[in-house]
């Protein structure tokens, strides 16, 4: 009791009180190690060193929070829909784990304000928010256990942000939508995308544009081409009143 005591004492005096105080509306509790809380807010780009020489950055964390998010949603898609085949299954699951899905996530909860970032460019898009939540989840396991981090993931984020009857019947596949629109009303459709490498955080950040019948209709950033050119795509669907996500 003392030990909680003199804790909450120092977390409180200390000069991150705002963030974890903030991530306790979030996740509903306060943090015990905050250290683990801390690093996960810190991307690749703007890491530190301790005194062993060891870089300090949200990485391990995050490839753990992967894991345990994959292993919850799993579980949470199975019981939630008793009756839907694999292959359903695995589709929702890949909707609700996916960068683009992961970054809206910690947008709506607020979260992304308190990232540490040295990236130069578009920092929503090229992952960096979405890693964050996942070593978040990673951070919450290590310091409260496996039922506490499913707690949070299925009370805090599913049931306060996701709509899973609006996003059952969504299809988020933007380019395919967009060459479809493209063939059925007859107009061209072109990707175009260049790659852009960061020398800070040492990876690369992709930029697409598309056009329609040579005009610029969308942009995207991603951290593969692929990403890039969905983003671009959701744009420009959103630019022509096809979609009003």
């Amino acid at each position: 009791m003392i030990k909680g005591l003199y804790r909450r004492i120092k977390l409180f005096s200390s000069r991150r009180k705002e963030f974890y105080l903030f991530l306790k509306d979030v996740i509903g509790f306060l943090p015990g190690n905050t250290r683990l809380y801390d690093i996960a807010f810190i991307h690749k780009s703007a890491s530190t060193t301790d005194s062993m020489g060891n870089l300090i950055n949200n990485e391990r964390l995050e490839y753990l929070g992967d894991a345990i998010l994959g292993a919850v949603v799993a579980e949470y898609l199975y019981n939630r829909f008793p009756q839907r085949g694999e292959g359903f299954l695995t589709q929702m699951r890949s909707k609700l784990v996916n960068r683009a899905f992961l970054t809206r996530l910690i947008n709506e909860t607020g979260l992304h304000q308190f990232i540490k970032s040295r990236t130069v460019g578009n920092m929503a898009a090229c992952n960096i928010y979405g890693d964050a939540l996942e070593a978040l989840i990673g951070a919450i396991y290590l310091d409260k256990g496996f039922n506490t981090t499913r707690y949070v993931i299925v009370k805090r984020f599913l049931n306060e942000y996701v709509d899973l009857n609006k996003m059952e019947g969504q299809d988020d596949n933007y380019k395919s939508q967009l060459i479809e629109w493209g063939q059925k009303n007859k107009r061209e459709v072109a990707f175009q995308t260049e790659e852009e490498n960061d020398a800070k955080s040492k990876f690369s950040i992709f930029t697409s544009i598309v056009e329609i019948d040579n005009e610029i209709v969308g942009k995207g950033y991603g951290s593969s081409k692929k990403e890039s050119q969905q983003n671009a795509a959701h744009e420009a669907l959103k630019d022509l009143g096809e979609t009003e996500q």
